[in-house]
């Protein structure tokens, strides 16, 4: 019997409070253009997601969350949304969506989908009605259309700028501004209108009666603006500042309440995971509420570098934060959205907060630290109690492209930028699954809509399935362990080993990671995992260790 066929069937049935599954799962994102391609045409798709999920399983998760399948233009790869209750042509159909959705129950995976309220796609009908109503139109209510200012109206009504470069505001031709805190292709909805509350809460059964097990909702801080639009400090935007009147506003909380008693109706532990850019963690923890959202994820902890001092900081924060409102913590390292943490964590000097490296940069990572260091960050994180994230092509080891050609670049944020920085296209580079395939199996073409590097055959599954001390093989063995153990449900305990490693226990696990030159001991017991082949009883600089051991000591 396979891994695979061992999973149960996922039951639609609620858990005792406390108890439910996504407080300890592991969850393992698909990014559809780039996971798998059925069709050929260099765009995975939901029939190649579907040809690849018994391999999902067989690594050990949980979950799967797809980032956006729905129609859209693909302005900025499907998180512009034109219709939020169909599958655009290219990733398949409905019907697609169903089998793939019955094949991962069937697999004991559940299925998360991406949401996304703060705006959609400039060609979705509501955009289109309101561009021709005009001024003062019902239609423009569901968007945040504005007048200019100036003596002509000629100036956009205030000094916000698009998270992707340049004005956040695009004037039409009869002179008044939308909004997009995006891509000009992506305007944002206006929330306080109860109309678009409304057509959001019909998606969410639309998706729901379909049985998907939940949503993880993009920009989840950003759908309510502060009254009256005010300008933004750019003293606090030039310091850092998380502070803004367009994002992390208090009244979003209202809307993600309404979300959960929808999700209430449903039986089974349906989940609502917010990416929520905000800081602090308390304020983080806000959207994990009993009456709101079930998860976050835990940015502060995925933007922290390799550093003892600040991780041991930053897990004391997160565990306190959340457990305050009964939440379990969250960890990511990786997703679509940031430099793959293989390379991030090794980049000297660290590159700086933003949509990818800039090709001014003179941040490198060395290749064999940045695999060293990104296996051992995974056996970290996996060691902790709560839920955790994976992207898909980290178990593999994959690190960073960044030598894709600027006529190849397709994300918005290099163009809008003027090629300033990168943006997100490093890390969303199709994945390699057979060494020796077209494509390196991603599809049967050889085309891939992401030039893939010659060294992703080295990479790829089929060289390192069963392959010892493979990446592959440590992630599922670690996966393996966490389940087996209990890991995720624990508690952790701090042990002391200096100030350059950290240790702790959970269970009856002592994990001891080691960021500095000197050798730590290793605890005596049973060794379970090892980020790295130990070469001595010692545990060396970027290297995590888990030991079974019966008591709280490091010797």
């Amino acid at each position: 019997m396979t891994e695979a066929s061992s999973q149960p069937v996922v039951q639609d049935t609620a858990s005792a409070p406390g108890a439910e599954w996504w407080r300890s799962a592991v969850i393992y994102q698909i990014y559809p253009r780039s996971f798998a391609d059925a069709s050929g045409d260099g765009v995975g798709d939901l029939p190649g997601i579907t040809s690849r999920l018994p391999q999902i399983a067989e690594l050990g998760v949980d979950a799967i969350w797809l980032s956006p399948f729905y129609r859209s233009p693909q302005k900025d790869a499907g998180y512009d949304v034109a219709d939020y209750r169909d599958v655009d042509p290219i990733f398949g159909t409905l019907d697609d969506f169903d089998r793939m959705r019955e094949t991962a129950h069937g697999l004991g995976l559940r299925v998360i989908v991406d949401l996304v309220p703060n705006h959609s796609s400039d060609q979705h009908a509501w955009f289109q009605e309101a561009l021709a109503a005009g001024v003062g139109s019902e239609a423009r209510r569901r968007y945040i259309f504005r007048d200019g200012d100036g003596e002509q109206g000629e100036l956009p009504p205030n000094n916000w700028q698009s998270v992707f470069g340049g004005p956040a505001w695009t004037r039409v031709p009869d002179g008044q501004w939308y909004l997009h805190l995006f891509d000009t292709s992506q305007p944002d909805f206006d929330w306080d209108n109860p109309e678009v509350g409304d057509m959001f809460v019909d998606v969410l059964r639309f998706w729901l009666d379909r049985g998907v097990d939940g949503f993880r909702v993009d920009v989840a801080h950003g759908n309510a603006k502060a009254p009256g639009l005010p300008d933004v400090d750019e003293v606090l935007l030039a310091a850092g500042s998380m502070e803004s009147p367009y994002f992390g506003q208090e009244h979003v909380h209202e809307i993600y309440r309404r979300w959960h008693e929808v999700l209430e109706e449903y039986e089974g532990d349906r989940v609502l995971c917010a990416e929520a850019w905000v800081q602090p963690l308390e304020k983080m923890a806000r959207f994990v509420r009993p009456d709101e959202m079930h998860q976050a994820f835990n940015f502060v902890y995925l933007e922290t570098p390799w550093d003892a001092k600040r991780l041991r900081a930053v897990i004391d924060d997160s565990i306190e934060a959340f457990g305050a409102v009964g939440a379990p913590p969250t960890w990511v390292l990786s997703n679509h959205d940031t430099i793959r943490h293989r390379t991030r964590l090794a980049l000297v000097p660290p590159p700086p907060h933003g949509a990818g490296i800039g090709p001014t940069s003179v941040s490198k990572a060395d290749p064999t630290v940045s695999l060293r260091r990104g296996r051992a960050a995974t056996t970290l994180m996996l060691a902790l109690p709560g839920g955790a994230y994976l992207y898909q092509g980290e178990e593999l080891g994959l690190p960073e492209v960044t030598a894709i050609e600027p006529a190849e670049r397709q994300d918005p944020t290099f163009a809008r930028t003027g090629g300033e920085l990168w943006g997100r296209d490093g890390c969303r580079v199709p994945i390699p699954w057979e060494a020796d395939a077209p494509g390196y199996g991603f599809n049967t073409t050889g085309e891939s809509w992401l030039p893939q590097p010659a060294e992703w055959a080295a990479l790829a599954r089929d060289a390192q399935a069963g392959v010892e001390g493979s990446t592959l093989e440590l992630y599922r063995r670690a996966l393996q362990l966490r389940r087996e153990l209990a890991l995720g449900t624990g508690a952790l305990e701090w042990l002391d080993v200096g100030p350059t490693a950290l240790a702790f226990r959970n269970g009856s696990v002592t994990v001891v990671a080691n960021f500095g030159h000197d050798a730590v001991d290793v605890p005596r017991g049973e060794i379970l995992l090892t980020s790295s082949k130990l070469d001595s009883a010692s545990v060396w600089a970027d290297e995590v260790v888990w030991v079974r051991t019966s008591k709280p000591s490091v010797s």
